[in-house]
């Protein structure tokens, strides 16, 4: 295998799709170190877990000797990605970009080799369009063109509204990649659209047009919406360690495979052993735990990875929690009491109280010391009493 065709068996590993597979093996065959791009805007001051396939990317290509350009969007985070929205995003003040953008330097790091890591602000070059340039920017597409998206069709076709600003944003992540001069941009699927703007604008700018790795979106602790800060779903790469134990073994086991594909860097014959073990009878959580441990290592360390089992164990094994119980699902904003109730764990609202005030209620081990306690999305494992548990999804 040559030099190319190995490194491009690399680069195809977990990708969801490659836009055009063709043109970026003529890039690779070139023999240079390609300028590769990863825009990220900082709406929140936490990387989470769902950020980390497509950095995880990132940092193949940087193995692979080329330049790596972590773009930190904190122009068009002011605007607002609507890539899957279905309502105007609210604008974020400068003051709150700025500051996770901060937080974001600091935790990329854990993934993506400082030494060879160009961390760029899509400020430097968007802030000088000015007006004139921003209405030259605006003449290069269409509202015909902009309405082809998904969620603009939809929002139109249900009367939602569309901010005009919301249509800048495609131009404007595609314009970062005619300033960066990009070969290759990585998004997730849900980033179609932006990615193929980049290369229509740098046609247009007569530039060759950047070739799209596109990775699939990692699902969140609900099981149903995709990993995000918004749904409240996630899993942040700087959580304590006992805290991301915790979630990672909530989720369910046909979602564990997801994430041993897209966030496990153990060898795909080894995951094959996994599942054929458990097809024969072994306990998913056995493998669940592997995982949590291979996640909580790299982004701490080995004793934090052991120390969270053992918290784990002295929580949850120690106290006899069944692998076997009821599970439910119900729509997140449901008060604890009412789920208690919907589920089964008591009779009426009234004992739910009772129970909570008695110390009798927990989530995941941990006593509920206030019944108005705000639930979060995920699943989890509510327990009332000593015998009384059922495994709740909230979404």
């Amino acid at each position: 295998m040559s030099d190319w065709q190995a490194a491009l068996a690399e680069i195809k590993r977990g990708a969801e799709e490659i836009l055009v597979e063709e043109e970026l093996v003529a890039k690779l065959k070139e023999g240079r170190p390609l300028i590769i791009k990863l825009g990220a805007d900082p709406t929140a001051p936490d990387i989470h877990l769902g950020h980390t396939v497509i950095m995880n990317k990132l940092r193949q290509f940087q193995q692979l000797g080329h330049e790596v350009v972590f773009l930190i969007g904190d122009f068009t985070a002011m605007v607002g990605d609507p890539s899957g929205k279905n309502s105007t995003r609210p604008p974020l003040t400068r003051e709150d970009v700025l500051q996770n953008a901060e937080t974001y330097k600091e935790q990329i790091f854990k993934i993506l080799d400082a030494d060879k890591t160009r961390i760029e602000f899509n400020s430097s070059w968007l802030n000088e369009l000015g007006a004139e340039g921003m209405i030259r920017l605006a003449s290069k597409q269409t509202v015909a063109r902009m309405l082809e998206r998904d969620d603009f069709k939809k929002r139109y076709a249900d009367s939602q509204p569309i901010a005009i600003h919301e249509f800048m944003y495609p131009l404007l992540q595609g314009y970062d990649s005619v300033a960066l001069k990009a070969d290759v941009e990585l998004g997730g699927t849900d980033q179609k659209f932006n990615l193929l703007m980049g290369r229509e604008l740098q046609k247009d700018a007569g530039q060759k047009a950047q070739c799209v790795v596109m990775m699939p979106l990692l699902v969140g602790l609900d099981g149903v919406k995709k990993m995000s800060k918004s749904a409240n779903n996630y899993i942040g790469i700087s959580d304590a360690p006992n805290d991301m134990f915790g979630k990672i073994m909530s989720i369910s086991d046909d979602l564990m495979w997801d994430y041993f594909d897209l966030l496990s860097f153990r060898p795909l014959g080894e995951l094959a052993e996994f599942r054929e073990a458990i097809a024969n009878g072994a306990n998913p959580r056995d493998y669940k735990i592997l995982l949590a441990k291979e996640i909580i290592a790299r982004f701490h360390d080995e004793a934090a990875a052991e120390g969270a089992h053992q918290d784990f164990i002295q929580r949850f094994q120690k106290n006899a929690i069944p692998d076997e119980m009821p599970e439910f699902s119900f729509d997140i904003g449901l008060p604890l009491a009412n789920l208690l109730k919907e589920a089964g764990l008591v009779g009426g609202t009234s004992e739910a109280l009772r129970m909570v005030k008695q110390g009798a209620v927990k989530i995941d081990g941990d006593k509920v010391a206030d019944a108005k306690v705000e639930l979060t999305a995920g699943t989890a494992v509510y327990q009332v009493g000593k015998r009384k548990f059922a495994r709740i999804t909230l979404a």
